[in-house]
């Protein structure tokens, strides 16, 4: 896991040893540092390797308003080092889409409460569980305000207690053990508003892997 602190807090996927995958809408402004193999959010930790960023790349048709390609490169300004706390978070082989009721989980410092504006002071994970789309864009749900589309994931806790929140945005989604999705947005905590996650699509993917190669 990244730690990423610029104007807001989010989180990313050490993908490369000097690339971490985000989200698009983090707010990198303001020499962000991105801190690998942190546990704790505002302590400085023995493992703990600090970079700032050399380039950050967005994916070029991110739409902020539906929060389609909501993906974003980070360069470091270094080369991460692999420990105990510090392992790539390899991509997906192929293009799947994630079922529905398939239990995930995510990661992050974000906020532990609804509404609540203090994130985590330490790294949390919650399980949750795939919501199929035609649920999530119903009248109870998002009701096409974004729209769920194919390129994303809706997924939360049972009765909404575990989710996603403030403070994890760009955290990955891990799925019988395999990276899916980016942590894009939703209502912290909030039953008709579960988590949206981008998923990893065959487009994206190829974004990713022509983009660090510099084919792009």
């Amino acid at each position: 896991m990244a730690l990423i602190k610029g104007l807001q807090m989010c989180a990313g996927a050490l993908i490369k040893k000097n690339w971490v995958l985000t989200a698009a809408h983090c707010d990198l402004k303001n020499k962000a540092q991105i801190i690998l193999g942190a546990h704790s959010k505002s302590d400085k930790e023995k493992l703990d390797q600090i970079f700032s960023i050399k380039k950050a790349i967005p994916y070029p048709c991110f739409d902020p308003q539906s929060f389609e390609g909501d993906l974003q490169l980070l360069q470091l300004n270094g080369t991460a080092n692999m420990t105990k706390a510090v392992e790539i978070l390899q991509l997906p082989k192929t293009e799947r889409d994630v079922k529905h009721n398939t239990s995930c989980h995510v990661a992050g410092w974000g906020s532990t409460k609804k509404d609540s504006c203090k994130n985590s002071e330490t790294l949390r994970e919650v399980n949750v569980t795939v919501i199929d789309r035609k649920i999530c864009n119903d009248e109870e749900h998002y009701n096409f305000m974004p729209v769920i589309d194919n390129t994303m994931i809706c997924a939360g806790g049972r009765k909404g207690e575990d989710d996603s929140c403030e403070g994890d945005s760009g955290s990955p989604l891990i799925c019988d053990k395999i990276f899916r999705g980016v942590t894009s947005f939703g209502k912290c905590g909030d039953p008709k508003k579960p988590g949206v996650y981008t998923l990893l699509t065959k487009k994206y993917l190829n974004w990713i892997k022509k983009t660090i190669a510099g084919t792009i």
